[in-house]
């Protein structure tokens, strides 16, 4: 972003000044910045318009509870897994595969801080959509005849763990609703700002990247 009015152009016929500090890199860093606040500020405005009504026109999913969610996300790469060494699969079959494995990249990999633990983050209910999805696979492969022989022994160390938890009665804000294979569910970003882990984790991920940046623009020789 040009800056519209340099101050050595304001004094013009002054004396020779410095080169400002917040030129050039620095100006550019500002810039990605602000658009970022926009586009959290777009975001939050956009997420309060929401349409409530739920998408019908694929395979209805039903929820999780919060303690199934933290037995899931533990056996959910033997899902997957297992999932993909189906050979004779069906429509129904693909279209939950599908939709778990894009959800689980719209939810980052599951790798934002309280992502599973916290119903306070704004990645939980995308994760609940992707461990559902999970869920709903593996109960579709049960009922697949040429599926249901391999994972049997998967789905009883489920079930008992599912049992020994307690993890059907665990709930949270968002264990009442159901998803669709036809509508994904993003994280909820005009609430970054409010979730103090999240925004550590981004601070840190910026800090990282930009740090050389900003490291290489201090070292600079002044003129």
């Amino acid at each position: 972003m040009r800056c519209p009015l340099r101050v050595d152009q304001a004094l013009a016929g002054g004396a020779n000044l410095r080169r400002p500090f917040f030129k050039g890199s620095i100006g550019h860093l500002l810039s990605y910045i602000l658009l970022l606040l926009a586009f959290l500020q777009a975001t939050d405005v956009l997420a309060h318009g929401r349409s409530s009504t739920a998408p019908v026109s694929g395979i209805p999913i039903p929820n999780l509870s919060h303690g199934e969610m933290a037995v899931l996300t533990t056996y959910r790469g033997d899902i997957m897994g297992a999932a993909d060494k189906v050979k004779h699969t069906d429509p129904s079959f693909r279209r939950l595969q599908n939709y778990s494995a894009i959800q689980y990249s719209y939810c980052f990999w599951g790798a934002a801080p309280g992502t599973i633990t916290d119903e306070a983050s704004p990645f939980n209910e995308c994760a609940h959509a992707y461990l559902a999805a999970a869920k709903a696979l593996l109960l579709h492969m049960r009922a697949m005849p040429n599926a249901a022989p391999a994972i049997a022994e998967l789905v009883s160390e489920i079930d008992a763990e599912m049992i020994r938890t307690g993890a059907a009665f665990i709930g949270c804000q968002y264990s009442g609703g159901a998803f669709n294979t036809a509508g994904l569910v993003t994280p909820h970003w005009e609430n970054v700002t409010a979730h103090t882990p999240t925004m550590v984790a981004t601070g840190g991920i910026l800090a990282i990247l930009l740090g050389p940046v900003f490291l290489r623009i201090v070292r600079r020789p002044s003129h």
